[in-house]
């Protein structure tokens, strides 16, 4: 029986390939959440105006990897003080954000964000969002993978 999990940490290639590589990860899609727009394409995502984040769903086996080990990986695959920005790529589309399936989740989330906050490791608050997982939409095909795909170096 496999779980998923949904994440925004910026431009969803790099977050898929960031979880494709954690044994017990049976798939991630890069997709949008949490906008207005039914079905939307990338082009609308882009433009800010659709309300959607980037996000990478992750299809996982909690036999092999629990969802506190995702939540490690997501605060080290980008910086989670940024607001609606990773590196270059600026816009709510870029959000920090873990979208939950269950209240279990959803207190392992607040619960790592908390520790996170705690430890010091950052000057800056940390500004990623937890709310319930809404309408997940797979981005368009030639996103799957896109790293991968391309030969880029992750």
């Amino acid at each position: 029986m496999d779980e998923r999990a949904t994440f925004g940490a910026g431009c969803f290639w790099g977050v898929e390939a960031g979880f494709l590589r954690i044994p017990g990860v049976l798939d991630a899609t890069s997709g949008y959440a949490g906008g207005s727009v039914p079905n939307p394409t990338y082009e609308q995502v882009c433009t800010g105006r659709s309300g959607h984040t980037e996000v990478v769903e992750v299809r996982f086996d909690p036999s092999q990897v629990n969802y506190e080990d995702l939540l490690a990986a997501f605060w080290e695959i980008h910086d989670p003080t940024q607001v609606n920005r990773q590196g270059p790529d600026v816009g709510r589309q870029y959000r920090s954000v873990i979208f939950y399936h269950s209240p279990e989740q959803k207190a392992a989330a607040e619960a790592s964000k908390a520790a996170l906050e705690a430890s010091g490791r950052y000057r800056s608050p940390i500004a990623t969002a937890i709310e319930p997982a809404p309408t997940f939409y797979p981005a368009e095909d030639y996103h799957q993978r896109y790293l991968e795909k391309s030969g880029a170096r992750h």
